[in-house]
């Protein structure tokens, strides 16, 4: 129960990763609150507030704040992909891309900051499509780049007060994976192709993006601000020659 007593917001719990930090939260001891753009999902645990909310906008940011008042956590997941590149996205898929995935992090966290309990934890989340850019995805290659940044700043800013940090996921087993795949002439062969580029021999789980949040959460990472940890199955720690032709 490493996280007893004490009370998370984590945006973007409707599915994927943020719902399995909604869950893992929950399991050890936490008191969370969540939101997404439609209405409560089917199948959250009770115990979860559920609040209907556009990141992007920063009045409603500001009146979630208010209304959910002092908490010692909070996690900025909610995100959204688009999959073109800079020359057929549109204004329209700046402003949903950049509103939720950059716009978001900055609103929610000019909200709470001022409210969070001492010694608090933001955990942003940010990818490894921030560090290396994923092809015709320009956008949303830009917007976590945009997280990286922001998080140091908050660390640097709001220290000691608080503590924040990114999680770089991967290539992560959610929706978002195979919209990615679908731009592939052959998705199949594109799959079994960056399989054999993990390390770990599979992609990750939500789970895993889950447990590292848990422990960012924790007083056991209470020396740990302002850095951007990958959790990507060893994908970024090779050369892009594949392991597989040298055996």
């Amino acid at each position: 129960m490493r996280l007893s007593g004490k009370r998370a917001v984590v945006t973007g719990g409707r599915q994927g990763i943020g719902r399995a930090i909604v869950d893992a939260f929950l399991a050890e001891g936490c008191r969370v609150e969540t939101c997404g753009r439609g209405e409560r999902p089917d199948g959250i645990d009770g115990a979860v507030g559920w609040t209907k909310l556009d990141v992007s906008d920063p009045g409603s940011a500001g009146e979630f704040a208010s209304a959910v008042g002092e908490i010692d956590i909070l996690v900025n997941n909610a995100g959204i992909q688009v999959e073109k590149t800079v020359v057929d996205s549109s204004d329209a898929d700046w402003d949903l891309v950049m509103g939720a995935n950059a716009r978001g992090v900055f609103n929610l966290c000019r909200a709470f900051i001022p409210i969070m309990a001492r010694g608090g934890s933001v955990i942003n989340l940010g990818s490894i499509s921030g560090r290396a850019a994923d092809p015709s995805m320009a956008l949303y290659n830009a917007s976590k780049a945009f997280v990286h940044g922001l998080t140091r700043s908050i660390a640097v800013d709001h220290g000691p007060d608080i503590r924040c940090n990114a999680i770089c996921p991967g290539w992560i087993e959610t929706g978002m994976l195979e919209a990615g795949f679908a731009l592939a002439g052959d998705p199949e062969a594109a799959r079994a192709d960056a399989i054999a580029r993990h390390a770990s021999g599979r992609f990750g789980r939500p789970g895993d993006i889950a447990a590292m949040a848990v422990w960012l959460a924790s007083e056991e990472a209470g020396f740990a601000t302002g850095q951007l940890f990958t959790v990507d199955g060893g994908l970024t720690a090779a050369s892009p020659l594949r392991p597989g032709l040298f055996q």
